[in-house]
């Protein structure tokens, strides 16, 4: 497998100190060529590792898979270089007989980097794909303070940020439980979207009815995309929206939450999902105990 980490002699400068060399760590970027049935469907910049579910997550995205049984095979293709050296750089998917292949509109027409996840879409028209699921029923509350406890569980899990400081990351949380399923990170934001719910399509949970998507940078058009695509009834991210991201998380009925930071967030759409406590109540509380009290 290609590696994670990468280590590269730097020199340090600060102010008012003299110049430093030192070894530094940084997070690998590598191109991920993703065919289907052999065919050349997109090439993504990423961090290796959980390759499969990256490219099960962006099928899922694309609205070519919606289940477990749609995905049939994953392989790596050997001699991906002229030598025949298995790079583990391109990866083949076989679709089950049931699916049907990608169209033309879903090729993707040039590299798609580690920032943007819709690069390379042939018109306009294709950047908004219908969804086979509506989170709008989804019937999940939580309350406000789990919210604002997801970006520090998030961080927690951020294994490889530690090292480099150059991941996103996106963590998947069962609302109904509380409990945080899986992390993931990447180079790209979307790509550790994709590896989320791509996991989450390996393990049969498509739609994620009930489930908050963490991520850690910007929510982004092509997020609330994502989410729409799996289900996913809560977007909550650590810094803001876009515009446009906004208005789809409100046509697909997803709440979207931002700058989820310390003691403080916005609720862009779908305010009804996330339960606030009413603050007056504990001072009231307060006072009829110790009214009791006296």
């Amino acid at each position: 497998m290609g590696r994670i980490t990468a280590r590269r002699r730097v020199t340090r400068v600060r102010a008012g100190a003299s110049p430093t060399t030192r070894a530094d760590v940084l997070a690998v970027e590598e191109p991920l060529e993703i065919r289907v049935g052999g065919s050349s469907l997109a090439v993504t910049m990423r961090t290796p590792g959980d390759d499969v579910e990256l490219a099960a997550g962006f099928l899922v995205s694309e609205g070519i898979l919606t289940a477990t049984a749609d995905l049939q095979t994953a392989r790596y293709c050997a001699g991906a270089t002229e030598d025949g050296t298995n790079t583990y750089n391109v990866l083949d998917l076989t679709l089950a007989e049931h699916v049907s292949p990608p169209g033309t509109t879903a090729t993707r027409n040039f590299l798609t980097t580690s920032a943007c996840g819709l690069c390379g879409k042939s018109s306009i028209d294709t950047v908004v794909t219908r969804s086979a699921f509506d989170p709008t029923t989804d019937d999940l509350t939580v309350d406000s303070t789990t919210v604002l406890g997801l970006p520090d569980r998030l961080r927690d899990g951020q294994a490889v940020f530690d090292k480099t400081g150059g991941l996103h990351a996106a963590a998947l949380i069962d609302g109904r439980t509380d409990e945080l399923l899986v992390l993931r990170e990447d180079v790209g934001r979307h790509n550790a979207v994709d590896k989320v719910i791509g996991w989450a399509l390996l393990h049969d949970l498509l739609p994620l009815t009930g489930h908050i998507l963490q991520v850690s940078g910007r929510a982004s058009f092509e997020l609330v995309q994502k989410a729409a695509m799996a289900g996913l009834p809560m977007l909550s991210a650590v810094s803001a929206p876009s515009s446009l991201a906004a208005d789809l998380a409100e046509e697909r009925g997803i709440t979207l939450v931002g700058f989820v930071r310390d003691e403080s967030l916005v609720i862009y759409t779908r305010p009804d999902r996330v339960i606030v406590a009413d603050p007056t109540a504990d001072d009231e509380h307060s006072r009829r105990t110790g009214n009791r009290s006296a």
